[in-house]
C-alpha cells in the first residue's frame, strides 16, 4: 500500500471515530418532565376524540381574547396588517378572492380548539391551558354566529357544533389517506366546479 493511501485510509478511520463520539455534554436544557411531555402529548381529531376536560363560554373568552389575541387578529376577529381575519367572510368562498375565516372556511370546531392550543399566541404557542382555549374557541364561535355567548363548551359539546363549511369539503380519495368510495365522493360537492378550496376532510382546516 502507497503511503499516500495509507494516509487517506488513517485519515478516514480518524473521522469515523471522532464523529462516532458522543458530543460532550454543555450544560444546555434540562430533561422533559412526563408532567410537561403528557401537556403536549395530545392529539385531537375532528370527532373531538382526544379533547381534554375543561369548559368554557364565549363571555368568558371575550377576556382572553382581548389579551392575547386582539393586538394581530383586531378587537372584533376582523383581521390586522398581515394579520388574518378570524370572522366573517361567510358566502364568499366561491368568489374570486374569498376570505378565509373561522365561520366561512373551517370544517370543524374542535380542529379549531387543537390549532389555538399547539399554536396561538402566536409569541407564547402553548401557554393557554384548557379551559382558555375553550372559552377562546367559544368566543370565536360567537364572533361568527355559530354559537351563544352563554353557550358552554365542553369536551361533549364542542364536537357536536356543526361549522358551516362542513359540507364544503371533498374526502382525499388516495388509497394511502383514506378509504373514501367512489359513490359516497359523487354525492359530496365538487370544489373545481364550484371553485371552492380543495382540501382533505380530515384535515382539519
Amino acid at each position: 500500500m502507497s503511503s499516500s493511501l495509507l494516509a487517506a485510509v488513517s485519515l478516514a478511520a480518524g473521522l469515523g471515530v471522532a464523529f462516532g463520539q458522543a458530543a460532550p455534554h454543555e450544560g444546555v436544557g434540562r430533561p422533559a418532565p412526563r408532567e410537561l411531555i403528557r401537556s403536549w402529548d395530545l392529539s385531537v381529531a375532528p370527532d373531538g376524540t382526544g379533547l381534554p376536560a375543561g369548559h368554557g363560554t364565549a363571555r368568558e373568552g371575550r377576556q382572553v381574547y382581548a389579551l392575547r389575541c386582539a393586538s394581530c387578529h383586531g378587537d372584533h376577529g376582523e383581521g390586522r396588517g398581515d394579520y388574518p381575519p378570524l370572522a366573517g367572510g361567510r358566502g364568499t368562498l366561491a368568489m374570486a378572492e374569498p376570505v378565509q375565516t373561522v365561520g366561512s372556511f373551517w370544517p370543524y370546531a374542535t380542529t379549531v380548539w387543537d390549532y389555538i392550543r399547539r399554536a396561538m399566541p402566536y409569541d407564547q404557542p402553548g401557554a393557554l391551558g384548557p379551559d382558555q382555549v375553550y372559552a377562546l374557541t367559544a368566543f370565536l364561535l360567537q364572533l361568527n354566529g355559530i354559537v351563544g355567548q352563554d353557550e358552554v363548551l365542553n369536551e361533549k359539546t364542542l364536537p357536536r357544533v356543526k361549522m358551516p363549511n362542513r359540507d364544503g369539503f371533498i374526502a382525499d380519495p388516495r388509497p394511502d389517506v383514506g378509504s373514501t368510495s367512489r359513490s359516497s365522493r359523487a354525492s359530496r360537492p365538487d370544489c373545481r366546479s364550484a371553485r371552492r378550496p380543495c382540501r382533505d376532510s380530515c384535515s382539519g382546516g
